[in-house]
């Protein structure tokens, strides 16, 4: 099983081992025939290329700012919502969760029209709050957090309850404390489809102002030719800090999405 597990492992970093090696190499090394897996001389001129010819710092401050917006959103409206479906008592409880589960059955593309109208109607078109705004409001993390508050032993809001807690000082001071997992998990997956968006940001911001890093990455792909160690490294540049959230948050991602119940 061990050995199965390595091998495994191994194929899924191959990619991220051929991103790097392309990353040095010279651009006829990358279109040589057979292909060649080492580079001749270990080239750095692909990232200086990458930054020179793609706003980086930019791009990286978008990407940063809507990540940090978007994830905090998301957190703060997901940990209310999933508390007060997992605790609270109020008519028709079940059949709004219920339409919360349906949307995620919905592919989020018939979303962008309704969402462009209302973005546009705030005068939010070509902001930093634009890319952000539609993630914070998510109904797969308002079930993830409200599966991690259904598990939680009652016998800790009946204490504090005891002890004179209203109702708020029992979510923010018992409850959010031990969700602190399952937060970490969906900070890491918010956090992932946040870097990565391309389309919405494509379509919020028609003028091509405030674009995050995959718009300058997707420019970087021509119709005639390509790149390919300027693309690499890019590509590289924009994995790191997803790359290190992760290692950092790690633990607490994978401790979160075991207490959810959820698998694979």
């Amino acid at each position: 099983m061990h050995v199965l597990l390595v091998v495994a492992a191994f194929v899924m970093m191959v990619p991220f081992i051929w991103e790097i090696l392309t990353s040095f190499k010279t651009a006829a090394e990358t279109r040589s025939v057979p292909p060649t897996v080492l580079p001749g001389s270990w080239q750095l001129d692909s990232y200086s290329t990458f930054v020179e010819t793609v706003p980086f710092w930019s791009m990286l401050g978008v990407s940063v700012g809507a990540l940090v917006l978007r994830v905090a959103g998301q957190l703060f409206v997901a940990a209310l919502a999933g508390y007060a479906f997992a605790r609270l008592e109020f008519p028709g409880r079940n059949l709004l969760f219920g339409l919360f589960i349906m949307a995620l059955m919905v592919p989020s593309q018939l979303f962008l029209i309704g969402q462009f109208n209302i973005v546009k109607d705030l005068g939010m078109l070509d902001t930093v709050q634009a890319l952000a705004l539609p993630g914070m409001f998510s109904a797969f993390g308002t079930f993830l957090l409200r599966q991690a508050f259904v598990t939680m032993p009652k016998e800790f809001e009946e204490a504090a309850r005891l002890d004179g807690a209203n109702q708020f000082q029992v979510f923010a001071r018992i409850m959010l404390p031990m969700a602190r997992p399952m937060l970490a998990a969906l900070a890491v997956l918010t956090s992932l489809y946040s870097w990565n968006d391309l389309l919405w940001p494509l379509i919020v911001s028609p003028n091509g102002e405030n674009m995050p890093l995959p718009v300058g990455l997707a420019g970087l792909q021509g119709q005639f030719g390509t790149d390919y160690p300027t693309l690499m490294a890019g590509a590289l540049l924009c994995s790191l800090p997803l790359i290190v959230a992760f290692l950092v948050l790690q633990r607490q991602f994978f401790a979160g999405i075991q207490s959810s119940g959820l698998k694979g």
